[in-house]
């Protein structure tokens, strides 16, 4: 059993947060926070297919040029080659999942 609290953890970006619930050597599912109004880098993977699964908050994410709002038990697949950055643009904290197969670290291209 895993959870938050016993997770490896690391920061990222602006006082941006992530805990590895699996990390694989095939996918990963990593708890993400992110504080607000906060953004990541707009960036492709060249082999990692993503999905992004909200648990609080709300979500702008651009995928490849296409803005999207994700709320609270929405998710959203991103394909490999796909340019897209996630955005917190509210004034509560983001909470959200990231499935990643395979594992994306290293498989980033920043844009």
């Amino acid at each position: 059993m895993i959870d938050k609290a016993k997770a490896e953890h690391y920061t990222w970006g602006q006082d941006c947060e992530g805990w590895y619930l699996v990390k694989g050597a095939t996918f990963t599912v990593i708890q993400e926070r992110m504080p607000p109004n906060t953004s990541e880098t707009r960036h492709v993977h060249r082999q990692s297919r993503q999905f992004f699964f909200i648990l609080s908050g709300m979500a702008t994410l651009d995928i490849n040029g296409e803005i999207e709002q994700l709320h609270p038990h929405q998710g959203v697949e991103i394909p490999p080659q796909t340019p897209h950055q996630i955005m917190n643009q509210t004034d509560e904290d983001l909470e959200f999942l990231v499935i990643s197969c395979p594992p994306s670290h290293g498989d980033r291209i920043n844009l």
